[in-house]
């Protein structure tokens, strides 16, 4: 497959950011609410997609959720209850760094719920966004899909790299083993929660690049949104200082300029 260049890639990205702070100002102005849903196997490329989507943005009012295994409190609970604390208010993107769909996939494949809680989470869940959406909130739900081979690659790729080993946790290896468990799972979840209301939408992310740029690409198209107006921003001319005299540089300690070794002089 081709991939596109680097330079290509980046004019883009610049690109979509801009669009990306057009739609979070409609958002803002109008009230708007949607709540983003990403998916997918790990090392899909979910997390460099959304911080694509989300670096050039207002964190007020486009957030990242992505929240850690329930508590032994939060167990007790509707299934749904802890998610729908974090659905967006007027004026607000939240994006959920895996969701409500943890049930059908990892507690499935692991064995982390009852053989009853999964068939009521498959019962309930399509009626539940069906609710999100009749409430008003735009409910976009994207499935990240990565080949066998590329994964892999990425496993593999996690193990030499400082940076990344962290991504590799028990349940990243335990997944590493379950291809097919997981091909499975996804398979049953998309046939009850692929509906006409809230589809899912696939992003090939065998190549990094194109799936951010497809992704948001798409995002955007999904919105109605418009450039919103603003009145120019004039600085004035700065009034002269008076009165204040800057106590001895050296009275303050600073931080000490690691950089000047990179320096040639």
């Amino acid at each position: 497959m081709s991939k596109i260049e680097t330079k290509a890639y980046d004019k883009e990205i610049a690109r979509l950011q801009i669009e990306l702070v057009k739609l979070q100002e409609w958002v803002k102005e109008t009230g708007h609410r949607v709540a983003i849903v990403f998916e997918g196997r790990d090392a899909a490329g979910k997390g460099g997609t959304i911080k694509r989507i989300t670096e050039a943005m207002n964190p007020r009012i486009c957030h990242v959720v992505a929240l850690p295994a329930p508590t032994e409190r939060e167990k007790t609970q509707w299934y749904f209850q802890r998610y729908v604390a974090h659905l967006p208010s007027a004026g607000e993107i939240v994006i959920f760094d895996r969701s409500w769909y943890n049930r059908g996939g990892v507690e499935r494949v692991m064995g982390f719920c009852t053989d009853e809680e999964y068939k009521e989470f498959m019962r309930s869940c399509p009626e539940f966004e069906r609710m999100l959406v009749r409430s008003g909130i735009q409910l976009i739900k994207y499935w990240f899909s990565v080949s066998d081979d590329e994964q892999e690659r990425r496993f593999q790729k996690r193990l030499t790299d400082p940076t990344k080993q962290w991504k590799l946790s028990p349940m990243d290896l335990e997944s590493r083993k379950r291809w097919v468990d997981y091909s499975k799972a996804k398979d049953d979840m998309f046939a009850h929660t692929d509906v006409k209301q809230a589809p899912w939408y696939v992003v090939n992310s065998d190549v990094k690049k194109h799936a951010r740029l497809n992704c948001i690409n798409h995002l955007l198209s999904l919105i109605p949104y418009e450039e919103i107006e603003r009145p120019e921003v004039v600085l004035d001319e700065r009034p002269p200082q008076k009165g204040y005299v800057r106590p001895p540089m050296a009275d303050q300690t600073f931080v000490p300029d690691a950089h000047a070794k990179f320096i040639k002089s």
